[in-house]
C-alpha cells in the first residue's frame, strides 16, 4: 500500500475543525507498513542532519532527528501532497489577519525560504520511550514560517505505547488559556497551528497564540513523524 492509496482528506472538513477546535484530524496519511518503514529509519545513518536530546536543552524527555537533504522519497511525497491544500487555508487565515500570502506549490515556499535565508529541511522523526514528553513549544525556524504543520502518528496507542497524548495550549488574550487534547490512531495525521490562529473577534478576526507538545508516555515507544513546511536557518 502506498501513500497515493490511503490518501483522502476531507479538506472541508478538516478547514472547519481548524477553525472550530483549532486541530483537525486526518484519516490515514500512511499504512502499517509504511509506519514501519519509517521507523525503522531512526537509527540508519546518512538519512539525517542532526539529532537533539530533549533533556540536554530542557525540551522534556526523549530525542528527535531532522532528515536532511534530499528527503527520503516517502516524506517528500508527502510533504509535497499535504502543501497545496494547507496553502489554501493558510491563505484564507493570511486574508483574515491582513498578512501576506503563501505560494501554491511547495517547491515556491521553499524557494521563498531560500530567499529568506532559510535552507535547512525541518521534517523530523521523534522518538519517546517510557516518562518521554515534550515540552510546550512552537516550530518557528526563520522569518518566514508557514503557519501549519501536520504530526503523523507511526505507532499504536495502547498498543505500542501508552499516555503520549498531542497537547495544545490556546492563549487568548486577556482570557485563561485553553487545552486541547488529541489522539490520532496510527498512520493518521494532526494538522494545527504552528504559532497562531485567526478567531472571530468584535472587530473581525484577532490571533490567537497556539503552543503544543507531548504529554508524558507512560509505557513504551512513541515515534511520530512532523511534517513542517517551511525551512530553517
Amino acid at each position: 500500500m502506498s501513500v497515493q492509496e490511503t490518501f483522502a482528506v476531507d479538506w472541508v472538513r478538516a478547514e472547519e475543525d481548524l477553525d472550530r477546535a483549532g486541530f483537525a484530524l486526518t484519516p490515514p496519511l500512511l499504512s502499517p507498513q509504511e509506519c514501519a518503514e519509517l521507523i525503522g529509519m531512526y537509527g540508519a545513518g546518512g538519512v539525517f542532519r542532526s539529532t537533539v536530546v530533549m533533556a540536554r536543552h530542557a525540551f522534556g524527555e526523549g530525542e528527535y532527528r531532522y532528515f536532511g537533504d534530499p528527503l527520503p522519497p516517502l516524506v517528500q511525497e508527502l510533504r509535497t501532497r499535504l502543501y497545496p491544500p494547507l496553502a489554501a487555508i493558510a491563505n484564507r487565515w493570511a486574508e483574515r489577519l491582513g498578512e501576506e500570502a503563501y505560494p501554491g506549490d511547495l517547491e515556491g515556499l521553499l524557494e521563498a525560504c531560500a530567499a529568506a535565508g532559510q535552507h535547512r529541511p525541518t521534517p523530523l522523526l521523534l522518538r519517546y520511550g517510557p516518562g518521554g514528553y515534550n515540552c510546550l513549544h512552537q516550530d518557528v525556524y526563520g522569518e518566514l514560517t508557514f503557519p501549519l504543520q501536520v504530526a503523523v502518528m507511526l505507532s499504536t496507542p495502547d498498543v505500542d505505547f501508552t499516555g503520549g497524548e498531542s497537547v495544545f495550549v490556546e492563549q487568548r488574550p486577556r482570557a485563561q488559556s485553553r487545552p486541547i487534547v488529541a489522539r490520532p490512531g496510527l498512520g493518521r495525521g494532526v494538522v494545527f497551528p504552528v504559532r497562531h490562529r485567526p478567531v472571530p473577534s468584535a472587530r473581525g478576526f484577532k490571533r490567537v497564540a497556539m503552543r503544543h507538545g507531548v504529554s508524558e508516555v507512560l509505557s513504551g515507544d512513541r515515534h511520530v513523524l512532523g511534517v513542517i513546511f517551511h525551512n530553517a536557518r
